[in-house]
Formats: C-alpha cells, structure tokens, sequence
C-alpha cells in the first residue's frame, strides 16, 4: 500500500458494462463480477485493457460508511465512444473530478488500505469526501484471490 496518495484532475470517462445493485453487508461483487468476464469481448471500441470496479453512492458521502446502505456496483471498461453497447448492459459517463489515488497490493479480501483511507488518511488531511463515484482500476489478469493483487483505488476527494 502506497501510504500517501496520488492527487488526481480525473477527466471524463467513458465506460460500458454490467451493475447490480447491493450493500456491503450482502455483498454480491462475485456474482456480478461473474456474469460480466464472460462477456466483456463483446464490448467495442475499448480504450485499455485494464477493468474498473465502481460504486455509485446515491445518498452520498454519509452512506459510504454504512455496511446496510445500499448502493450501485459496476464492472466496466472503459470505451472511447458508445456506438455499440452489447445488449443486456450500459454505458455510464463518469464525470471526473479531484481523485486520492491509493495502490493496494494484496487479495481484495484485504481491506487494510481501506481501513488507512477512511479512518487515518482522510481525517487527517486536507481533503473531505466528495460526492462522486468511488472506484477501483484491476489490470488485465487481476485475480481477486491472488496474495501479490495489485489494484488502484480511487477516492473522490474535494478541499475541506
């Protein structure tokens, strides 16, 4: 885990793919993460070959730390045009922003870097929470069980 972050201008993305709506508490990333891999060569006009893992807050900031509160999960890539959506998924434009960008090394089961994020890094910056999405960038070939994983975690961050 890289201690301090990246700070990040995000421009806007395009990205095409699958979303499920859960909660923390009945996680169900598996499974959407499992109706999506198998599909993801039917997605044109890709811009990388990396995935994003996105969680879309609708009440916001103050919901991210409740383990009940539901929200909106995506398994993505991103797409430099959606002139062809496969059927069955959807295209989602995420807007960018300001962005603290942490790397964790480990399996995603290991939630140390979310731990430092939310309970010492942010209190004790200069930054609050900001009322976009949260997500994860998993290169090609990211296994979620593997203990040498490596991902970047995207933070939506603005001044205090």
């Amino acid at each position: 885990m890289s201690q301090q972050p990246q700070i990040v201008e995000l421009e806007t993305k395009r990205l095409v793919g699958l979303s499920q709506t859960m909660s923390r508490s009945a996680d169900r990333t598996g499974e959407l993460w499992g109706r999506f891999m198998p599909r993801r060569a039917e997605i044109a006009n890709r811009s990388g070959q990396g995935f994003i893992s996105m969680q879309v807050f609708p009440r916001g900031p103050a919901q991210v730390a409740d383990p009940e509160a539901e929200f909106t999960k995506w398994a993505v890539v991103e797409v430099d045009a959606f002139t062809s959506v496969p059927a069955g998924m959807s295209s989602y434009t995420l807007a960018g922003g300001q962005y603290a960008v942490f790397e964790h090394h480990g399996p995603a089961t290991d939630i140390s870097t979310f731990l430092y994020i939310f309970q010492q890094w942010l209190p004790a910056s200069d930054y609050r929470l900001a009322d976009r999405e949260h997500f994860e960038q998993l290169p090609e070939g990211y296994n979620p069980l593997d203990p040498n994983a490596h991902e970047l975690i995207w933070i939506p961050i603005e001044q205090r």
